[in-house]
């Protein structure tokens, strides 16, 4: 009886007096989950298709995490005090039967956002489904509502109809307030900021605009195609006025303006121009089980073979336990022509 009480997992009080901190007092809060790195997509800033093009390879099943393992380390990273855990890719709709993922995560105590990452590709067909199994929030990347230009940034000749049915579909599943991702990219879509926000904001959508990112190296980035969250602020504030809002907890990453109307709000989100990296509380899993404590990882820590070695859960938690205490990451904050040519794990790997 004794070695089951020292090995117990925490409870959420003593979680609370006892937080699990990195090397600059950055607490664990958020996880994202890759459940695969395929994605039905090419967008030219994630999975440009002159390197995932028909001869690339992708991960075999095998290779990837099973639900089970998916559901092991995430209850594990609760403990450690994690309390919002968000599903990716590629695109995780692609996933076979990932709602019954949804449903395992669901049912993990002292959890309490469970949301998922898409591009509304299949959310039309799946949003009942996904609300059903108790998913709580999905957010829809979305980069125009011009055809002619979401298909040159999708590079699958996707229209946007079949995503705003999808978003429709979350919407009468009760996977709200539906968010929708932005990325803005100079000389491809800043004509479409004021439209987008128009179109969310008539619509009930929360909208976000994200800084175009240095993430991996098959997006051919350069710092010139950046359009700063500033920028893009000023574009809206004289179409429609907003005003600042605060952060609803520590560690948010989008800067929150509403419209002085009352008509809802969106967020910026400027990884490249106003870094975040001091309040960043996410780990990342990839589709084959390497944990990365930052977005611009440079190097994974292999989960899946412990996993299947047959490690108990004290171990995995000391494992967890150790990568985030030793975390010292802040990428976006001493950004240069250095630190650009590191050698960093691709979107489509890690997730965004």
């Amino acid at each position: 009886m004794s070695s089951v009480v020292r090995h117990r997992a925490p409870s959420v009080a003593e979680r609370a007096e006892l937080p699990i901190l990195d090397r600059l007092v950055r607490p664990l809060r958020d996880l994202r989950i890759s459940v695969t790195d395929r994605c039905n997509f090419r967008c030219t800033y994630c999975m440009p298709r002159e390197v995932y093009g028909q001869a690339f390879r992708f991960l075999p099943h095998e290779q990837l995490l099973t639900f089970e393992e998916i559901t092991r380390l995430a209850r594990l990273f609760v403990d450690l005090g994690v309390r919002k855990i968000r599903l990716t890719g590629g695109e995780p709709l692609l996933r076979r039967d990932i709602e019954t993922l949804v449903g395992m995560l669901a049912d993990l105590d002292d959890l309490a956002d469970l949301t998922l990452t898409t591009n509304g590709s299949l959310l039309a067909a799946k949003a009942h489904d996904l609300a059903a199994a108790g998913l709580q929030r999905v957010t829809v990347s979305l980069d125009s509502l011009r055809d002619d230009v979401f298909a040159r940034l999708n590079d699958v000749d996707f229209p946007v109809a079949r995503v705003l049915e999808g978003i429709r579909a979350a919407q009468r599943a009760g996977l709200a307030p539906v968010k929708v991702n932005m990325v803005v990219r100079r000389g491809h879509n800043e004509a479409d900021i004021v439209p987008m926000a128009r179109y969310a904001r008539d619509n009930g959508l929360t909208l976000r605009f994200i800084e175009y990112m240095d993430v991996g190296h098959t997006n051919g980035w350069q710092l010139d195609e950046v359009l700063p969250t500033a920028e893009v602020l000023s574009r809206l504030d004289a179409e429609l006025p907003l005003e600042p809002v605060s952060p609803r907890y520590p560690g948010e990453v989008a800067a929150r303006w509403r419209y002085r109307d009352g008509a809802g709000e969106v967020g910026l989100i400027s990884s490249v121009t106003e870094p975040f990296c001091t309040t960043c509380t996410r780990a990342r899993i990839t589709a084959e089980g390497l944990l990365y404590t930052c977005l611009f990882g440079v190097r994974g820590t292999d989960l899946r073979g412990p996993l299947r070695r047959g490690a108990d859960d004290e171990a995995l938690r000391r494992q967890l336990s150790d990568v985030w205490t030793r975390r010292a990451d802040r990428y976006s904050e001493l950004r240069s022509e250095a630190t650009v040519a590191l050698p960093k794990v691709e979107m489509s790997r890690i997730g965004g």
